[in-house]
């Protein structure tokens, strides 16, 4: 959700009018989409939410790892949404947006009710690419020693000496993760389809 919630503000700062909003959101995409994630997350992870919460007079051990691992991954697919959102906008035809306008809306509400309607059936494919891609990559917390199914898939095999048993059923429960989540998408974009052919 909040990576949901960047990307669209990111989106809307690089399709602003604004120099200063779409060049500050321009290069914070890039920066991030130009890192591995790898690197990223040690990064955001013990450098800038530490900093961050530093200026904010808030105590760095009151912030979990769990919490540092949430907000890494959030600003990385941050960047990656706001990519997504700008694409599916800007495929809605512009007379969509002109049109809105001649009715006396404003460009905000023509956004609003015009375009992004439409733009959220174009969105739906590459954002459940990028939530699979999100799932995924949580594994990738295991490193910050964040309590998730991969870390302790690693700390029972190393305890057990049982390493096939262990990988194997975390590979199931990614698998079945990404199955149930791939079918929510498939059901929410056959929904949204079915409403654009009632309409036609």
């Amino acid at each position: 959700m909040i990576s949901l919630v960047l990307g669209l503000v990111l989106a809307l700062g690089r399709m602003s009018r604004n120099i200063v909003s779409r060049n500050v959101a321009r290069t914070y995409i890039e920066f991030v989409r130009g890192v591995p994630i790898l690197p990223l997350i040690f990064f955001l992870a013990l450098v800038v939410v530490p900093d961050v919460a530093s200026w904010l007079g808030i105590d760095n051990r009151n912030i979990s790892t769990e919490w540092r691992g949430v907000i890494a991954l959030a600003v990385i697919y941050g960047a990656y949404i706001a990519e997504v959102f700008r694409g599916g906008v800007q495929s809605v035809p512009h007379g969509q947006t002109e049109a809105g306008l001649s009715l006396g809306l404003s460009r905000r509400a023509t956004l609003r009710r015009v375009v992004f309607p439409q733009a959220l059936r174009a969105v739906i494919p590459p954002l459940g690419n990028d939530f699979i891609a999100i799932l995924k990559d949580s594994s990738l917390l295991s490193v910050l020693a964040v309590g998730e199914v991969t870390l302790r898939a690693r700390q029972y095999a190393a305890g057990s000496f049982r390493f096939r048993e262990s990988y194997v059923v975390l590979v199931f429960i990614y698998v079945s993760l990404v199955l149930m989540l791939s079918f929510a998408l498939d059901r929410l974009e056959r929904r949204l389809n079915r409403g654009r052919q009632s309409h036609a």
